[in-house]
């Protein structure tokens, strides 16, 4: 049985956001000056363990040892051209469809079947650390990982400027009798490292998305909340959408990968796929619930905007009405008409003061007990 599978694919789970600003091994993406070609790594595995060679192998070298010596070959490429992936797709008998989906990227994930090989994508999730969330933010960053499975050898072809796999393949040589199941257990090793990538993300964006609410429905001056910046809610959204595109085509084929025998596909490895699909649905409803949280976010602010501007209107309109009175006052005894009794009275001049004052007071307690001032 496997030992601990669990343990060696899972380290433990550190949210982005508590990182440390030490340099990452799992977003390492440096490439040996001296290496002619895209092959980060090329290894043999035989019985679980890695075969010591006294020079770099070749993809050809060292199929050609599996071939007669048994084992499986695991080659890492990180954004190989159509030439450079050329050779190995020969080599290998890869279908054509799938080099070209593998070379120029930016595909779905999907799990396709070529005679004595599986093709697989996978997106992965990467948080960018932002100290406060603008209309430009850039909160994800998205990369790729094709899946090359056969029966004796694993390719693995990474686009982006993270998802490094190295840590990963360190920490699957720690235990010989995981990799001794052989490619499968690569794949599966892979798909739950993405995934956990996309835990760790998701819980990062929620809390944006908290930040975000709060803000929302703080008070402002007056008791009265003016919302937010919008641009802000909805550059948010666009990269919960774009979030939601790396994890909703993955659910399908991790259902297919852990419920269809597949004879390319270890029966004790694909019960542990069942693990994976699961926690792709939880991320999926997240991410899910994200977009509907953000909309409703966005509407709510939109008609917060829409109360504090009546709020103030009413407060402009309250206002007037005051001004309104002294204005009809004095525009009446502006009218210069030549015989106006109170222009003559003694005490007509601090009477209508005093009628003018007592008329506004009046009016603004009114309005002050209504609510509009």
């Amino acid at each position: 049985m496997i030992r601990d599978l669990r343990a060696v694919v899972r380290p433990s789970r550190v949210s982005p956001r508590k990182a440390t600003s030490a340099p990452s091994a799992s977003y390492d993406t440096t490439r040996d000056p001296a290496t002619p070609s895209a092959v980060v790594d090329c290894a043999v595995y035989r019985d679980g363990r890695r075969l010591v060679s006294a020079k770099p192998l070749t993809p050809q070298e060292a199929m050609r040892q599996v071939r007669r010596d048994g084992g499986f070959v695991w080659i890492g490429l990180h954004e190989p051209t159509e030439a450079e992936f050329a050779g190995i797709a020969g080599e290998f008998g890869l279908h054509p469809l799938a080099v070209e989906d593998a070379v120029q990227a930016h595909q779905r994930p999907k799990l396709e079947r070529y005679d004595d090989s599986l093709f697989t994508v996978f997106k992965t999730i990467h948080y960018i650390e932002h100290d406060q969330l603008t209309a430009t933010s850039e909160v994800v960053e998205t990369g790729e990982v094709m899946c090359f499975t056969g029966r004796d050898f694993f390719i693995t072809v990474r686009h982006g400027g993270q998802g490094s796999l190295r840590a990963l393949r360190h920490r699957l040589q720690d235990d010989p009798e995981l990799l001794a199941k052989g490619p499968s257990a690569v794949l599966h090793a892979i798909a739950d490292h993405v995934v956990d990538g996309y835990i760790a993300v998701a819980d990062a964006v929620q809390d944006d998305i908290d930040e975000v609410e709060t803000e929302v429905f703080s008070p402002g001056r007056g008791g009265v909340s003016r919302g937010v910046d919008s641009a802000r809610i909805y550059q948010l959204k666009r990269e919960v959408m774009e979030f939601k595109r790396a994890v909703a085509p993955l659910l399908r084929p991790m259902q297919l990968l852990s419920e269809r025998p597949m004879r390319l596909i270890d029966p004790d490895i694909q019960k542990y796929f069942r693990d994976v699909a699961d926690h792709v649905a939880r991320v999926h409803e997240q991410v899910v619930g994200f977009d509907e949280l953000l909309n409703s976010i966005l509407q709510a602010n939109l008609a917060q905007a829409s109360v504090a501007q009546n709020e103030d209107m009413r407060k402009i309109t309250a206002w007037a009405a005051i001004i309104a009175v002294p204005t009809m006052v004095t525009g009446v005894y502006g009218m210069n008409f030549e015989h106006m009794p109170e222009l003559h009275w003694k005490y007509g001049y601090p009477m209508v003061l005093t009628f003018t004052v007592a008329v506004c007071v009046g009016i603004h307690r009114v309005l002050k007990r209504n609510g509009w001032l």
